[in-house]
Parts: C-alpha cells; sequence; structure tokens
C-alpha cells in the first residue's frame, strides 16, 4: 500500500467526537465514578470528545410498561396523573443523567450538545408506554399530540438553557425506519413513515421560531445508509421551514460494517448531491456485536468504521452509539457490551473496552478543525482488510491512521515530512508510541494494530 500526501484531496473540516449518555447516566451515582468516566470520555488526558448526546426520555409508567431493563427505559421531568390526565413538571428528576453531563461540559471541551428522543412521553403515545406501537411499523403517536411532544420536549430544552448548559442541538426523531414495538420491546423507540417525520419536524421547527429558542436541529437520526434513508431526506430537505432551522443532517452507518461500497454510494447520492449541508454521523457500534470488550478485532472494526465514515461518507463528525453499555455475559464467559465501556448495574463493577482506544486513535490527534483528506484509497468488500485515512490539522500536521486486519505487512508514505510520530494500539498494548524521530517513508505495520502517524 502506497500513502501519497502529495495527491491527496482535500475533504470536509471536522467538527469532532462524541457520545451518548444513554442510558448509563442515570444508572451512575458515585461521584467519584462519574469523574473517573467524565475524564476518560471528555477530558484532555483521555478521549478528549467535544459532543455530548443526553436523551430527553420518554418516562415510564411503571403500571404499564413493557421494558424490563432499567437501562433502557427513563425517568421524565414531566409527570403526568392519568386520572385527572394533567401533567406537571418536576426538574429535579433524573437528577444523576444530568449532574453526568454538566460535569461533562464543565471539562471545557464540550462544544456541541444535544439533546435527542428515542420516544415522545409515553403519555402522549397511543399506547401509553415509550417502547412502540402494539403493530410494528407503526407510529404510536397520533397527530393530535404532535404539539404537546414539541411542547414537552422543548420545553425541557428551555429548562436546561436556563440552568446554564450550553445547549446547541436538539433532534427528536432517532431511527424512524425501524419497526419499533410490536410483540416484544426492548427500548424506548418510535416509529415514523416519512410524511409523519416531515409533520413532526414541521411543529418542532415552527416552536423553536415561535419560543425564540437559540438551537439547531440535527435531524433525522436515521439508522441506516440507504434502503429507506433517501426518502426520509428527500421529505426533509424540501422544506425550508424545517431546514432553515437545521444545521446537522443526522444518519446512522449501522449494518454495512464490511461494504464500503455502500458508503461510496451514500456519499455520491445523498452527501455530494447536496453540498450546502453538514453531514454528521451521529450513532454507531458493532451489531450485532459479535466481539467481546477485550478481543482486539472490535477495536480494528471500530477505527475501520470510523476511517471509512469520514471519508468516505465525508462525516462532519462521528459519535459512537453509547459511552457505557451494561455488561453482557454469554457462555464463553466474555462480556459483549458494545459500549466504550461497560459497567454493572450499579457501577460496582466497570471496565474499558479495546474499542475506547480504537477511538482514541482518532479523538486524541484530530482536532476539530482538522481536514479529512482523500488518498485515493479504495477498498472493497473483497479487500477489506487494510485501510488508512488520512487528515491534515488547523497546526498543520499530517495524521495518517492506519487499520490492519490481515497479516503482517508494509506501507510507505509519500510527503514532504521532517519528523515522525507513530502510536501503536494491538491486543498487546495501547496507545504506545513506539517511534519519534525522524521521518522513514516505510512504516511496518503488523497484523492485527491500529497505528496513528503524526507526520510533520
Amino acid at each position: 500500500m502506497k500513502i501519497n500526501f502529495y495527491s491527496a484531496q482535500p475533504l470536509q473540516i471536522t467538527k469532532g467526537w462524541g457520545t451518548s449518555a444513554c442510558w448509563w447516566s442515570q444508572a451512575c451515582k458515585d461521584p467519584e465514578t462519574q469523574d473517573e468516566i467524565i475524564n476518560l470520555l471528555y477530558g484532555k488526558d483521555g478521549l478528549g470528545l467535544n459532543i455530548y448526546r443526553y436523551n430527553i426520555g420518554g418516562g415510564t409508567d411503571e403500571d404499564n410498561c413493557r421494558v424490563p431493563d432499567p437501562w433502557r427505559r427513563t425517568e421524565s421531568m414531566m409527570l403526568f396523573d392519568k386520572e385527572k390526565e394533567e401533567t406537571s413538571w418536576d426538574f429535579s428528576r433524573d437528577a444523576t443523567a444530568v449532574q453526568v453531563m454538566k460535569k461533562a461540559v464543565a471539562t471545557g471541551n464540550v462544544d456541541t450538545l444535544v439533546l435527542f428522543a428515542n420516544s415522545p412521553h409515553y403519555s402522549q403515545t397511543s399506547t401509553g408506554q415509550a417502547s412502540g406501537g402494539l403493530l410494528v411499523h407503526t407510529c404510536n403517536i397520533p397527530k393530535s399530540k404532535y404539539k404537546a411532544f414539541a411542547d414537552y420536549f422543548l420545553t425541557v430544552t428551555e429548562h436546561f438553557i436556563r440552568e446554564g448548559l450550553p445547549v446547541t442541538h436538539i433532534s427528536p426523531i432517532n431511527e424512524p425506519q425501524w419497526k419499533w414495538g410490536g410483540d416484544v420491546v426492548w427500548q424506548e423507540g418510535c416509529h415514523y413513515e416519512p410524511e409523519e417525520v416531515h409533520e413532526v419536524l414541521h411543529i418542532f421547527a415552527n416552536e423553536i421560531r415561535r419560543r425564540n429558542i437559540p438551537v439547531k436541529m440535527c435531524i433525522p437520526e436515521s439508522g441506516e445508509l440507504l434502503q429507506t434513508t433517501p426518502k426520509y431526506f428527500w421529505t426533509i430537505l424540501a422544506d425550508d421551514d424545517i431546514m432553515s432551522l437545521t444545521d446537522i443532517i443526522s444518519y446512522h452507518s449501522y449494518h454495512v460494517d464490511n461494504h464500503p461500497e455502500e458508503r461510496y454510494e451514500f456519499c455520491d447520492r445523498i452527501v455530494r448531491a447536496n453540498p450546502q449541508y453538514r453531514f454528521d454521523m451521529t450513532e454507531w457500534c458493532e451489531l450485532p456485536c459479535r466481539h467481546h470488550t477485550h478481543d482486539f478485532k472490535s477495536a480494528l472494526i471500530m477505527a475501520r468504521i470510523i476511517g471509512q465514515d469520514m471519508i468516505y461518507c465525508r462525516a462532519v463528525s462521528w459519535t459512537s452509539w453509547v459511552a457505557v453499555n451494561g455488561i453482557h455475559k454469554k457462555d464463553d464467559g466474555n462480556d459483549y457490551a458494545d459500549g466504550l465501556m461497560s459497567a454493572s448495574a450499579d457501577f460496582s463493577e466497570w471496565s474499558i473496552a479495546d474499542r475506547y482506544y480504537a477511538f482514541a486513535h482518532y479523538s486524541k490527534f484530530i482536532p476539530v478543525g482538522s481536514t479529512a483528506l482523500d488518498l485515493g484509497l479504495r477498498p472493497t468488500s473483497d479487500n477489506n482488510d487494510l485501510n488508512a485515512f488520512g487528515f491534515k490539522t488547523p497546526d498543520g500536521e499530517s495524521v495518517l491512521v492506519a487499520v490492519n486486519e490481515g497479516e503482517n505487512t508494509e506501507f510507505e508514505v509519500k510527503g514532504d515530512f521532517k519528523n515522525m510520530r507513530v502510536i501503536s494500539s494491538n491486543s498487546s498494548e495501547k496507545l504506545n508510541t513506539v517511534y519519534d524521530g525522524e521521518f522513514k517513508s516505510i512504516v511496518q505495520l503488523p497484523g492485527g494494530t491500529i497505528l496513528t502517524l503524526i507526520l510533520a
């Protein structure tokens, strides 16, 4: 493989890296544990993330709830009296999750604070549950409640702004195309057809204007790159009222981990066809999760996906699904949680997953304002084991992230460089500086290894 920085073509300016507080932050009650995890994620000595996603949950009616896992449902600040059919507010609720969010903001690194929802409040849904309709692929909120949903979400938004939290974006809808609901439910969620997405977001846009709230929308959080995604995009792009308040076109890159060709097509059909808009990848994890938390293959996959999303989809930012997920041990005794970390229900036990270090190979060395570079490489589904991704930092350094899921190899770097630092991670070492000296054009890349090269 030859990496030629002389011929690299500049792409988009990156806006950074993030993760979600859903649903772990509500369970992390110990202040010292909160501090440790926030430092690992948002601190300057940790990943240095700058994007934080807080879940405005749909709440839980304990008498009408089918979601068994408390980490998949939320406490709402809006209370609902079923007998009187009246709502009231208690902004002291969800206190632990709010405390964790405030600690992230206090690091000084968060410049993008997104409030998102998986479902409307349960009192606004057809089932009285925040986990979807009784029939799959059926919207769980009647049209008569669209305005109530906007009022709920935006009242919480205004509360956080009054509290001094720097909310920049709201995201009322999440993965609208999935079936959500039916006989088996496992988390909050709500299906919307494209026209329902349009109607809900149009109301949100009008309410943001009416209330004069200084936020933009991050929408529509499509759960896939292609398939039904274009229908959702074209619907909202045609509405000037929505788009004038939309700062981020958001999508998730699930289910195409081994198909870079779908990323090329997504870029051509949607991203490059709409250069006036910013496209961000706002959610990904290995799905289904076939590799346990200390199987370095999980880190290699994540490093490959981050790079392919940034370069081949031209994502302006990249956000992982969750920072922490519940420990999920299988019969082999290993933990298959899909977050950057995993924890027991009360956080008495928690640990860092190998994929955390994959994220670090980008977030620690590619700051906000860096330029993504097209190095001319085009892997295919049949030849996807060796990948390399280039960036130019605001300070003028060139950064290369190389991911080798195959056998030992080497590659050649061409460029006007004098110095080179090489950081390596694999199954036995994490973020080790293995070389720091004069530039060398030939770089050894062992199998099962991620390298970040800092070139100056």
